[in-house]
């Protein structure tokens, strides 16, 4: 096939991609109308689900094929970092130097530190009661140990972040997510169905699977947020390239 064929086909494929996406678009409820036949649809699943949080509901249960997917993602990333940003033999490691913080930021941090973490984890644990879940918790949570490098030193971080074991909360959080949903086959259901009691609306123990596959990306992302920070942090403050300090030497 020549190049010439071969624009050809492209555009004929992205013409007919972009006719069915405005075809499709004609058919969406007009914005700001009362007619939301999606959104209805989400709520009703939610609460007979006992979900308290729809966006939950939808993430953990409707769809939760896809935020599998999402997980992936993330979890692509962080294995990613973790082989490309690894130390070579041409680099060696060297101890940070302490570094002066001044007290108010050293106070501050100090106090904001255990009431972030506090907030992350009560995100991740009501996530299909409010809004947040899992993602947000996480993030949160995996920032809050951070704060411990604002208000002391790289050390500091590092007595409370060893990498060895986020690594492999990273990996359990992924494991655990396909192990509750391939359990749904072991009852007898779809992969990722909702199997379980559904408890009592608006408790912790609503939802049936939600709070599981919550928990589960929760652990995912706070890990995994913690693991590619550790490796681009250790790249600038810890990591040298051996190479260039001799080019350096031999320069000076």
């Amino acid at each position: 096939m020549s190049m010439r064929l071969r624009r050809w086909v492209m555009a004929l494929g992205g013409l007919g991609t972009a006719v069915l996406f405005t075809v499709a678009c004609w058919g969406l409820p007009p914005f700001g109308g009362r007619w939301h036949p999606y959104g209805d649809r989400a709520v009703r699943a939610a609460l007979a689900r006992h979900t308290a949080n729809t966006v939950s509901s939808v993430n953990f249960d409707q769809r939760a094929f896809d935020t599998l997917g999402e997980e992936s993602i993330l979890f692509g990333a962080v294995l990613g970092a973790v082989v490309l940003l690894r130390q070579t033999r041409d680099e060696h490691r060297l101890p940070p130097e302490p570094a002066r913080v001044a007290p108010p930021v050293r106070r501050y941090a100090l106090l904001a530190l255990p009431v972030t973490l506090l907030i992350g984890l009560y995100v991740i644990a009501h996530g299909q009661l409010s809004p947040g879940g899992g993602f947000q918790g996480g993030v949160v949570a995996a920032t809050a140990l951070h704060l411990l490098y604002i208000a002391v030193d790289y050390r500091a971080l590092e007595r409370i972040r060893p990498v060895g074991r986020y690594e492999v909360a990273d990996v359990a959080g992924e494991a655990a997510y396909v192990l509750v949903g391939a359990a749904g086959l072991l009852v007898g259901a779809s992969f990722l169905a909702n199997f379980l009691p559904l408890g009592t609306f608006n408790t912790l123990a609503s939802g049936g699977t939600v709070p599981l596959l919550n928990a589960a990306i929760g652990v995912e992302v706070a890990a995994g947020v913690v693991v590619l920070l550790a490796r681009f942090l250790d790249q600038a403050v810890e990591i040298e390239n051996g190479q260039g300090d001799d080019r350096a030497e031999a320069g000076t």
